[in-house]
């Protein structure tokens, strides 16, 4: 598919744009396109399919499908309030995935998604491999705080209570940490009260962890025998061992000898932060201004 051929899809015509320049396509709308013309409670069981592969495949469900109210218009210039789904271009994809290709439209779904889903991917890939050491921490920092809210969301779920949670995060650490709970891998680093390890993890160690966090999730989800504080306990202890587990046998490095940097995410924010004023700042020694002087 060309560029030409993606630009005029009706699948771009639908195309939205949120204010913060994120793309994003309405189910209503979408579900419209691919034949479900009667009723949008017709397409909901397509919608939850793509977000149980979402799910499967690793990736964090909020990310992609934003369930929303929205107003629609009812005819005599009256509006109703209705549900909606926000989805990323993934989303999407997921859904035309499971739709059916003998439909031209879907079959044309499929490969307009697909093309435009491998386009971000080589982008994203292109844009990582120039970051810098303290970049890549920033941005693994970024997704792993998405990955906690799956999981504490899951934990949740199964009958891990707010008060238990600490615990819970603590049966993670040991298994990933060969028994090193959250207090433990602090007073290693030499953290101060109130700092939080994960700001002060390099992006090796900050991938290990978000890969303990993506793994425990989908198994609280997915295995109905998890119910309870123990059970879940049980459950991350042992996806942070398999972790562990698979780096070591891969050659890598345990993440408890892995260095901790010297700084932390935030300083790093705050930096990217003051670099990016000073540019936008004008040049106290611009031509104009010299040319005052004189």
């Amino acid at each position: 598919m060309s560029d030409h051929d993606t630009a005029s899809s009706p699948f771009e015509a639908i195309k939205h744009t949120s204010d913060d320049g994120d793309e994003y396509w309405s189910a209503r709308e979408l579900g419209a396109l691919l034949g479900y013309t009667r009723s949008y409670r017709n397409f909901l069981p397509a919608i939850q399919k793509a977000e149980t592969a979402c799910e499967g495949s690793g990736q964090a469900l909020l990310d992609h499908f934003a369930h929303v109210r929205t107003m629609v218009s009812i005819g005599s210039g009256a509006q109703r309030e209705v549900e909606d789904v926000h989805l990323s271009r993934y989303a999407c994809y997921l859904i035309v995935q499971n739709a059916d290709p003998e439909k031209p439209i879907v079959a044309l779904g499929q490969t307009y998604f697909a093309v435009r889903t491998r386009e971000a991917e080589l982008a994203e890939e292109a844009a990582l491999a120039g970051m810098s050491e303290d970049q890549l921490r920033v941005h693994v920092r970024q997704q792993l705080l998405s990955h906690n809210r799956e999981l504490a969301e899951a934990a949740q779920a199964v009958g891990v209570p707010s008060s238990g949670f600490a615990t819970f995060q603590d049966h993670g650490y040991r298994g990933l940490y060969a028994g090193e709970t959250a207090r433990d891998i602090a007073a290693r680093k030499g953290l101060a009260k109130g700092q939080r390890i994960l700001d002060w993890m390099n992006s090796d160690e900050l991938a290990a962890n978000q890969f303990r966090a993506s793994l425990t999730q989908q198994k609280l989800r997915n295995d109905p025998t998890i119910s309870g504080q123990d059970a879940a306990n049980h459950a991350h202890h042992q996806m942070g061992a398999d972790v562990r587990q698979f780096i070591i046998e891969h050659g890598g490095t345990p993440p408890e000898q892995l260095p901790t940097p010297q700084q932390s995410v935030q300083q790093l924010e705050r930096q990217e932060q003051q670099r990016v004023r000073a540019q936008r700042q004008p040049s106290l020694f611009s031509p104009d201004t010299d040319n005052a002087a004189e």
